[in-house]
């Protein structure tokens, strides 16, 4: 990989702490910490992404010359890694500074395309901003952060990638359910990429600091590097920012939405400026239909972060951005028309959305009644939302006028009479297409465009996980191959509904945020 390409923009411009001092602590007025990674002389390479390393510019790979850079143990001499300071709120509080306490930029690269791709280690050692802890990361979850990031990118959800997952060969201790029992696991790094990691958090940090002139050099920096189509002259280019940011951020959440996932802690340091998926940690993809659901065992009983919250929280985490740059804007009549859009903005494409998963052509006004009783009745009866969708299509494919047995997506033992509703529901979707002037062979096309048919559920993951920890890569191979055809049957066993041995098992449904 031509490594030598990597540069450090972001170090070029704003101020940093360069005295590689590792303690963890507070870092006023800087936007960066440089940090050499631990060193891993037993590491091991499992996976490595050789298309999107081709895409970005790094080109092919070279096991033996490469693994020291995948593993954090080497990188340009001229390059020093470094991590960033940002802010947030977790769980609707301020939380003060945090910034990458497991994460250390190698810096940016360019593809001959003009492609630019910032690269990352997650697991590679403590930083200023560990918090207390080591800044290392377990396979456990380092898999799951792979393997998931690759599945969203493959559905059309926006996201960061994956480049490289490396054993360390050293084992970490986590407490996984916080219930006093750590017990030792092993030590992955994996890569990560993105056109930027910058977050709501980064200025949230700066503007809790008071610092103005190096709150308005990062919006600006942002501006110029991010948004082209904004000029960096316009009086108002604040404000086209902030709507671009809220914009791609209701794409992103009406993106979850249509795919079912669960992002699990959707606090604003966990939010890209970029509208991104950043910070994989207790996702999950929605199997049982339950608005109320959340991935996150931090997040119970209040359920913060739950599925059908998910819009809401966006907007409120918008708020928080827009308060932190107010001192620049200072436009409050501007920042609240931004924040009363996201609603219209968000509800018209998720209709939209919604309606394009049955098939519908347009989104109508009666639409919002079928739709609010659709989901009563998936919450009723526990239908699982992927496979109720694949199940309707293959439904309306046969052309048959019985309803289609609803034992193998759902996760409750239904009698007769909860059967009923969901005959009458059919008859009430064939009015529904019927009404339109378009032909059943294009809603099935448009069906198939916006249905994913394999998605990567937590039982799978966990499966994987303890077979790749036992030695074995055989099922791991299987998932890479299959996340890379998400609208497509070609595994069926792979298709189905979480089974029931697993309903308790944690890390199957729900996880803790040190997972």
């Amino acid at each position: 990989m031509n490594t030598e390409k990597i540069q450090q923009p972001f170090k070029d411009v704003f101020p940093g702490d360069l005295s590689l001092n590792t303690m963890q602590r507070q870092t006023p007025h800087v936007l960066f910490c440089d940090v050499v990674p631990e060193k891993f002389p037993k590491a091991e390479l499992l996976l490595f992404n050789d298309k999107l390393s081709e895409e970005t510019g790094l080109g092919t790979l070279n096991p033996e010359q490469d693994l020291p850079f995948l593993a954090a143990s080497s990188y340009p001499s001229d390059k020093i890694p470094y991590s960033t300071a940002y802010g947030g709120h977790q769980f609707g509080k301020w939380a003060g500074q945090l910034g990458d306490g497991r994460a250390i930029l190698a810096g940016e690269i360019i593809s001959d395309k003009g492609i630019h791709t910032e690269l990352q280690w997650k697991g590679a050692g403590a930083t200023p901003y560990s918090r207390h802890a080591d800044g290392r990361a377990v396979l456990r979850s380092s898999l799951r952060e792979y393997l998931m990031s690759e599945a969203m990118y493959f559905m059309g959800v926006p996201t960061t990638r994956a480049l490289s997952l490396v054993k360390t060969g050293e084992k970490v201790v986590r407490d996984v359910m916080y219930n006093g029992r750590p017990e030792e696991e092993d030590g992955a790094v994996m890569m990560r990429t993105a056109e930027s990691f910058l977050r709501f958090g980064h200025f949230e940090l700066i503007s809790a600091s008071g610092n103005k002139e190096l709150l308005q050099k990062l919006m600006d920096d942002t501006i110029e590097r991010y948004f082209p189509e904004i000029n960096p002259d316009d009086p108002q280019r604040y404000l086209l920012w902030l709507k671009s940011v809220a914009v791609k951020t209701a794409d992103l959440v009406v993106e979850w939405f249509r795919t079912g996932f669960v992002h699990g802690v959707m606090n604003t340091d966990n939010m890209s400026v970029l509208g991104l998926t950043i910070d994989y940690g207790p996702f999950a993809m929605l199997e049982d239909f339950d608005l109320n659901f959340t991935s996150n065992t931090t997040d119970l009983p209040g359920k913060r972060y739950a599925f059908g919250k998910q819009a809401q929280i966006a907007q409120w985490n918008l708020w928080q951005l827009m308060n932190a740059v107010y001192p620049i804007v200072n436009d409050q009549q501007g920042l609240q028309q931004i924040l009363g859009d996201f609603g219209k903005y968000f509800w018209q494409k998720h209709d939209e959305m919604t309606a394009s998963k049955f098939g519908f052509q347009t989104w109508v006004a009666t639409d919002t009644d079928f739709f609010t009783g659709w989901q009563h009745l998936m919450q009723d009866l526990q239908l699982d939302y992927t496979l109720f969708f694949t199940a309707l299509e293959g439904w309306l494919k046969s052309g048959q006028p019985e309803p289609f047995s609803l034992e193998n997506i759902s996760y409750k033992h239904l009698n007769d009479s909860e059967q009923q509703p969901f005959a009458d529901f059919l008859i009430r979707y064939q009015e529904r297409l019927l009404s339109e002037s378009s032909d059943r062979e294009s809603a099935i096309l448009l069906m198939q465009k916006n249905n994913p048919k394999f998605i990567l559920r937590n039982y799978l993951l966990y499966e994987c996980i303890q077979e790749v920890e036992a030695g074995h890569t055989e099922m791991l191979s299987h998932l890479l191959e299959a996340l890379q055809h998400p609208y497509e049957m070609r595994y069926p066993e792979l298709c189905i509904k979480r089974p029931e041995k697993y309903n308790l098992v944690p890390g199957c449904s729900m996880l803790s945020c040190s997972s």
